[in-house]
């Protein structure tokens, strides 16, 4: 391990962490993120009137399918059997944003952070590729991890959410 991360061999080159002697927990993770828009933006969402569609239907969608390929995606991570994948979208017109909550479960031996936050950056990219036609100028912004628990480290919640020091 170089420098405390745990992807890199004493000589500095990247690996996959060995997990073998891990014990299997369940573990949980929560991530975050929002889309800023234009209000018209919104609104169509909300009275579906986006011509691909759904637009919160199919980001969920991606949302889930984001996790499952989550190793495909990110060089390192492991190919995890995800016992459950929870994407929720809510849209609010007073910031004129849709927020989005992903919550990935499994029995294991590594954690799901990266899944959760890849089901919440898929279904974001999903909302911008949705309605691009008519706000080219959105921002996705702050995904971030929310929660984990399981594991040899426990449970850890960020500070903005205890008010205090991350546990």
């Amino acid at each position: 391990m170089t420098g405390g991360f745990t992807h890199f061999d004493a000589e500095g080159r990247a690996v996959m962490v060995d997990v073998s002697d891990k014990a299997e927990t369940e573990r949980t993770a929560t991530a975050a993120g929002s889309v800023i828009m234009q209000p018209e933006t919104l609104r169509l969402i909300l009275e579906g009137g986006v011509k691909k569609g759904d637009v919160l239907s199919v980001a969920r969608l991606a949302g889930i399918m984001g996790a499952k390929r989550t190793p495909d995606l990110i060089p390192l991570c492991h190919p995890l059997a995800l016992t459950s994948v929870k994407v929720d979208l809510t849209c609010y017109p007073d910031r004129n944003a849709v927020d989005i909550t992903a919550t990935c479960k499994l029995k294991g031996q590594t954690g799901v952070e990266m899944e959760a936050l890849t089901a919440v950056s898929v279904a974001a990219l999903t909302v911008y590729d949705m309605c691009k036609a008519v706000d080219r100028g959105m921002t996705i912004t702050a995904v971030r991890l929310l929660h984990k628990a399981g594991g040899k480290s426990g449970e850890w919640t960020p500070v903005s959410e205890t008010g205090g020091e991350p546990s």
